[in-house]
């Protein structure tokens, strides 16, 4: 999907000087920001836990990319000795990915990563994606990837009562619209990332490709877990939920 990258990658910002674009492009940097501030801190803290003389710290990152990680910052994976793995569903989300000694990529279904035995890994990490791999049952089954292979995690995804989606934040309140509303918007206006599309087919991938999960739901998934919300205005924007 030409216009729906960030469906996997979970890394959303809008291109700048597209009109009201610009004050989510603001928003949207600011918080990727400050969850990248946490999540060093997170992992910070995981790799100061451990010996000297155990190896590198290992994480998984279940729909990452390199770009996500060169963010992060490359040269504190080298500070704090850390190897990412990222898992991608299609061999086209690892093309640009390049060569560097921290970071790895792999094809591979996170639902399902019968490769990797139990605690393979020393903690995964999942940003945005959870919210694309499928039904509620999809979702289980991610989750449970995720607490298997690795004593620690660190899982973020947008809230659902969050009035916008941050995938279609140009129309307020659209992910709590009825789904015949949601296709004939999408066939007339730009809604998300994309232009306007009279294909029905790829109008419904859209839509359901956006499965945004409630509090309850969330902790369902990850029960023992420790969890925070990223708040807008005092509002919960979304929800993460940490272990280890």
């Amino acid at each position: 999907m030409a216009d729906g990258e960030e469906l996997w990658n979970g890394d959303v910002a809008l291109k700048p000087g597209q009109g009201a674009g610009r004050l989510f492009d603001g928003l949207s940097t600011r918080f990727r920001q400050k969850r990248d501030n946490a999540l060093r801190a997170f992992i910070a803290r995981l790799a100061a836990s451990r010996a000297a003389d155990v190896g590198p710290l290992r994480i998984i990152d279940l729909g990452g990319t390199w770009a996500y990680w060169e963010r992060v910052g490359i040269d504190f994976l080298d500070t704090h000795n850390i190897e990412i793995t990222c898992i991608n569903y299609t061999e086209s989300e690892l093309r640009a990915h390049g060569t560097h000694r921290r970071l790895k990529a792999e094809v591979g279904d996170a639902r399902n990563l019968p490769k990797f035995a139990d605690n393979s890994f020393d903690m995964v990490h999942s940003n945005s994606v959870i919210e694309h791999v499928g039904r509620f049952g999809d979702m289980a089954d991610f989750a449970r990837e995720v607490r298997r292979l690795a004593p620690a995690h660190y899982v973020q995804t947008p809230y659902f009562w969050f009035p916008i989606d941050p995938h279609f934040p140009r129309v307020p309140l659209f992910h709590w619209m009825p789904e015949s509303w949601r296709l004939k918007l999408l066939g007339v206006m730009k809604v998300g990332w994309g232009r306007p599309t009279k294909d029905t087919a790829l109008a419904m991938s859209m839509i359901n490709n956006v499965v945004l999960l409630d509090w309850r739901q969330f902790r369902h998934l990850f029960p023992d877990s420790s969890y925070r919300a990223e708040r807008l205005a005092l509002l919960p924007k979304s929800m993460i939920a940490e272990r280890g």
